[in-house]
Formats: C-alpha cells, sequence, structure tokens
C-alpha cells in the first residue's frame, strides 16, 4: 500500500482505533493516505482537520465542485494520480454530470482552460493555482488583483490559496510514501459540511 508500514483497521486500538473510526468509510475502509499516518497518528489528526476545514467546511462560499476542481488540477500538475482518481470521483458524484465532469478532466488533462465549461474568474483561479503550485515564489500582488478584478472577493481567494496549497501537501503525501489506491473505495470524502467535527467518509 506504500512504502513504509502502515497499521491496517482490524490491527489497531486505542487512539489510533478511534481516529480511524472518525475516517472510516463503509465496511471500516480506511483511506490509503490516511493509513499513512497509522505510526504517527497525531499527524493524522492534523491532516484530516485541514482537509475538512479547507474542503468540506459550511463556512466556504465556493462551490464544492469547484473546489475539487482546483485540487484535481493542482494533483495533475503534481502528476499525483492518486488524489486526482480519488477527487474526480468525488467531482463527478457532486455535479452529478458525467459529461461536464469529463469535459473538466479533459481540459486538465491537455491544460487546456479553454476547453474547460468553466467561467472567467474560475479560470483565473486555476491560472493562480497553477502558479501557486509550480513558482510559489513567483506570485505578486498582482495574481491576487487578477483574481479580485475577474469577481472574486477576498474571502473566496484565500479558499482558493488553501486548496492549493492543501492538495500540495496531500501530493506529496502520497508521491514521498508510495501511496497508491489498491484497496481503497475510490471518491469517499467527509461531505457533511455542517458538523466540522464529522470526519467519516461517504
Amino acid at each position: 500500500m506504500s512504502w513504509i508500514k502502515t497499521i491496517a483497521y482490524n490491527e489497531t486500538s486505542g487512539r489510533l482505533r478511534k481516529l480511524y473510526d472518525r475516517v472510516k468509510g463503509p465496511d471500516n475502509n480506511v483511506d490509503n493516505i490516511m493509513m499513512l499516518h497509522s505510526l504517527r497518528p497525531h499527524t493524522m489528526e492534523g491532516h484530516m482537520a485541514i482537509y475538512k476545514y479547507v474542503l468540506h467546511h459550511s463556512s466556504n462560499t465556493l462551490p464544492k465542485w469547484f473546489l475539487e476542481t482546483l485540487g484535481i488540477w493542482v494533483s495533475a500538475l503534481n502528476r499525483c494520480v492518486y488524489c486526482v482518481d480519488h477527487h474526480f470521483a468525488g467531482l463527478q458524484r457532486l455535479l452529478g454530470d458525467d459529461v461536464k465532469a469529463g469535459q473538466i478532466k479533459a481540459a486538465i488533462s491537455a491544460q487546456n482552460f479553454d476547453m474547460a465549461p468553466l467561467d472567467g474568474a474560475q479560470k483565473s483561479a486555476m491560472i493562480y493555482a497553477q502558479k501557486l503550485t509550480q513558482a510559489p515564489a513567483d506570485i505578486s500582488e498582482n495574481d491576487i488583483i487578477a483574481m479580485r478584478d475577474a469577481g472574486f472577493n477576498d474571502g473566496e481567494i484565500l479558499e482558493i490559496n488553501q486548496v492549493s496549497a492543501y492538495f500540495c501537501y496531500a501530493n506529496r503525501t502520497v508521491l514521498g510514501l508510495g501511496c497508491h489506491t489498491k484497496g481503497d473505495i475510490i471518491g469517499l470524502s467527509p461531505n457533511n459540511s455542517d458538523d466540522p467535527n464529522d470526519w467519516g467518509h461517504k
């Protein structure tokens, strides 16, 4: 499942079992990315907190499907197939429109935003996410002004920044430890946005 030892659900007890019970999906499935943290459960707790709050919190105002799109884009730029596959399945579920989801994925694969069914503001966020992923030191206030001019308010710009930054962290966790999707149920996520403490994957 990875290049380091991980602990399966049925081998756990104590704090790790409690955390697994919070994040698990059907049939006690724990996503492999979460199992990567099993030797240091406190890092799983930190990972899940930021993931839940950045992507699945009721105080976010941007559509969740677009936040997922940003995550897929960042993951594709980082060549993290694990996160692309997981979050594209989530995007399909959120959109309920396989055609639109397929058009988004095709545009991301081609790195051609003109192919994507996204508006001008959303495309400006994709440009920012790419720059933040590939050349973060080159970001300037002008990049923020461009998104503001496209129609985002500063709170929404913060959401875009945090989702892009989170996925770089997640991608490097996966790629740096050899995580893959074998045994995972693709596309589950902690979708209960009204309860920030509900980490269950459904």
